[in-house]
């Protein structure tokens, strides 16, 4: 496409299937929801009963769509609107879209390590040290306390091993619901400020079908890796609620935007370079956030300190990583076309 095709400020978004842009609005609200939210109610209900396995590949396979997600559609999405043709040359001489990705990405490991070691002072002065490798809670091995007294050790060895699942009878002191409250949202942060740009681009794209078609699939996926890790968390009866509204909000997301996207669509021109601009630090912020979520929280705390997968078979992990590859194949055959 040459210079003189790209409209960089002038007029709005495409005009054509209205009827069908507006539909998307209920279409990606269904799909987003049912994704999101089926693993975390399924996980609580007493009548729907989904067997472990299914659980396990929803977990695994999700922890690969977050990851393929950063990448493939955050980061090459940055790179590309911080590119643009329509900007000035001196978004040209650097790479800001890794700059910013960066930046989110050590923000997130800078909170994240004051609020560890803010909750780990807490303890200690209440006698329980943190068990850095992360005894009887399973992903989220890195904020797991552990009592000092003889009575810790059985307590230890009847929940090693042991995943973020309700009922499980893992810990559940106020810093551990904490960190994985602090967890949630750094995950649902990044999540949402994309799933907020894609409904602004579906209202307006010229290109609507295709992209209808593949944000679907795309909601659908990336819904039940949100939910498959909303579902397993280990929180007190006092904090239940959190799964569902994480759940809902990931559910909201893209059709607001879809509905904000519609309402102003005459004069929203998604190549401006207003758009591009903000878009692209967006896209290029929340893949940091994504990137950090999905390597550290996920693959690591999952792969390398929890006891569960690290006493487990080689068939039983060679499955873990088999459905995390396929998540990540998944999503990224969907960056194909959008």
């Amino acid at each position: 496409m040459s210079s003189s095709d790209i409209n960089c400020g002038s007029g709005g978004g495409a005009d054509t299937y209205t009827g069908l842009r507006i539909a998307s609005v209920f279409v990606i609200l269904v799909g987003s929801g049912f994704g999101a939210l089926f693993p975390v109610l399924a996980r609580r209900s007493s009548w729907l009963r989904v067997p472990e396995p299914v659980y396990e590949f929803a977990k695994y396979f999700g922890s690969g769509v977050i990851i393929a997600t950063a990448f493939i559609h955050l980061l090459s999405s940055g790179i590309s609107e911080l590119s643009s043709p329509c900007l000035s040359p001196a978004w040209q001489i650097y790479p800001y879209a890794l700059a910013f990705s960066m930046l989110s990405l050590f923000c997130i490991f800078v909170v994240e390590l004051v609020a560890f070691r803010w909750g780990t002072a807490k303890l200690a002065a209440l006698g329980i040290v943190h068990d850095a490798h992360g005894h009887g809670v399973g992903s989220h091995a890195a904020h797991g306390p552990e009592a000092i007294d003889d009575k810790s050790s059985s307590a230890r060895d009847q929940t090693v091993g042991n995943d973020l699942e309700v009922g499980n009878g893992g810990t559940t002191t106020e810093d551990n619901v904490l960190a994985q409250m602090i967890g949630v949202f750094i995950l649902e942060f990044g999540v949402l400020l994309h799933s907020l740009l894609i409904g602004l681009t579906l209202a307006v794209d010229a290109n609507f079908i295709t992209l209808f078609v593949v944000v679907i699939f795309h909601q659908l996926f990336e819904g039940l890796g949100i939910g498959s890790r909303l579902s397993v968390l280990n929180l007190s009866p006092r904090y239940s609620y959190i799964p569902v509204v994480g759940g809902i909000l990931y559910a909201i997301t893209t059709p607001i935007g879809i509905a904000a996207g519609l309402g102003v669509r005459s004069t929203y021109n998604p190549n401006s370079t207003t758009a591009s601009i903000v878009s692209g630090i967006m896209d290029s912020l929340s893949s940091g956030i994504l990137l950090y979520t999905g390597l550290v929280e996920l693959l690591a705390h999952e792969f390398l300190f929890n006891n569960k997968m690290i006493n487990a078979s080689i068939g039983k992990v060679t499955y873990a990583v088999v459905c995390m590859l396929f998540g990540t194949g998944i999503m990224a055959l969907l960056g194909r076309w959008a």
